[in-house]
């Protein structure tokens, strides 16, 4: 296995080479799921005046102290105030004015009797029961000072970040933008979902598997569909699509055989590599850039199991380190085995597992066979079993790393 590159060395020739993409000022929305490329400084206090918690009675506090159910507190009612409707600002001593929840406290009042405790008069109301000083009253800046850091440089928005920023006035963000992919399949043997088969032909599965990975990263994906094994066909597809492309993932054409369409085309260019990687699945893989614009270019196994774990492996790191989240690599955590297993010497295998958590904690267990055409066992899959390159065997009971697929990170 001498000839074989090493998985970690592999990733970093990668991470070496894709770069993040410049940052630029995005809408709120647009920025949804992508990593700030600021510190986010608050403009204004939250809330920003200090108004009511409560529907209710703006009272001084001193007026209503003594109120109970045994000696009411009755107070002249001089006006109302309802949220963004203020047009009273200030109230005497010895009175009270309507007020709404959301509505600025006007000046004289320090506390709000909500309608719960009184018998909610309109001329005049009945207090039954004393509030506290303060009560009920939100006040300027509790929830958030002017000059608070609201967000962190890198920090993926959510959707209550940003909540938070348009509650402070933001309406845009300086942010990575989501990378172009595009997502081509190789294979004269290929054909569309919902289109008739032929004896010897496939529905071509990896580039809706792999578009809808992009697409979950966040990222924008643009299936082209599927390209015959011709390499001139298949470089002017490719020439065509890098005016939209940030990054370029195909899948077939890169084994040892007659009709390695992406290897015979790209070799020749002297800027893609081509070789093994010591990982089972995905052993023959190639990576590099083409064009004007050195795009970065993967170039995955043809086999939809060991395409999916080299985008999980390497495509996805790249992709994050584009739109600046971090980790760039999944994080593992640890599980107990099910059933015991072996595994190939020198190589890092990614065994199909179903993760789940019971009393005894964290357990996995492996998911059909270790053949990489079987789509139906991933899809039944919600982790991958990582198997060190020195371990050939593993024992029920044991604690494994695990990758689990279906979590964010």
């Amino acid at each position: 296995m001498a000839d074989l590159t090493p998985v970690p060395e592999f990733l970093e020739r990668i991470l070496s080479t894709v770069s993040p993409l410049p940052d630029l000022q995005q809408p709120l929305m647009e920025a949804l799921g992508l990593a700030v490329a600021e510190d986010v400084v608050a403009g204004i206090s939250l809330p920003s005046f200090d108004n009511s918690g409560m529907d209710g009675y703006a009272v001084c506090l001193q007026d209503v102290a003594t109120a109970s159910a045994e000696s009411p507190v009755h107070l002249p009612v001089v006006g109302e105030i309802g949220a963004g409707q203020a047009k009273l600002m200030a109230m005497s001593p010895g009175t009270t004015v309507k007020i709404m929840t959301g509505a600025p406290m006007p000046a004289g009042a320090d506390t709000v009797v909500p309608y719960e405790w009184t018998d909610r008069g309109v001329a005049r109301v009945v207090i039954n029961k004393a509030p506290k000083l303060g009560q009920h009253v939100r006040r300027v800046g509790e929830d958030v000072a002017e000059g608070d850091v609201l967000v962190e440089h890198g920090t993926v928005l959510g959707p209550r970040h940003l909540g938070l920023l348009a509650a402070v006035g933001r309406s845009s963000v300086r942010s990575r933008p989501r990378p172009r992919v595009v997502v081509i399949s190789t294979g004269s043997e290929l054909r569309e979902p919902g289109t008739q088969l032929g004896h010897d032909s496939i529905y071509d599965g990896n580039s809706y598997l792999l578009a809808a990975a992009v697409r979950r990263e966040g990222a924008i994906a643009y299936r082209v569909g599927i390209v015959p094994d011709d390499p001139r066909t298949f470089t002017d597809a490719l020439t065509d699509q890098l005016v939209r492309a940030d990054l370029v993932v195909t899948s077939g054409g890169v084994s040892e055989g007659d009709f390695d369409v992406v290897k015979e085309a790209l070799s020749s260019l002297g800027t893609v590599w081509f070789g093994g990687v010591a990982m089972q699945p995905g052993k023959p893989q190639g990576f590099g850039v083409i064009g004007d614009d050195r795009t970065p270019i993967f170039t995955l196994p043809g086999n939809p199991v060991s395409a999916y774990i080299s985008f999980e492996t390497f495509v996805l790191p790249a992709l994050r380190r584009m739109m600046g989240k971090l980790p760039y690599v999944r994080p593992t955590t640890r599980a107990r085995l099910t059933h015991p297993f072996s595994s190939p010497a020198g190589r890092r295998q990614f065994v199909r597992g179903a993760y789940d958590v019971d009393r005894g904690g964290p357990f996995v267990s492996p998911v059909g066979g270790h053949g990489s055409h079987l789509l139906g066992d991933l899809a039944a899959s919600n982790a991958l079993i990582v198997v060190p390159e020195e371990t050939t065997s593993m024992s029920a009971g044991e604690m494994v790393q695990v990758l689990r697929l279906d979590e964010e990170f």
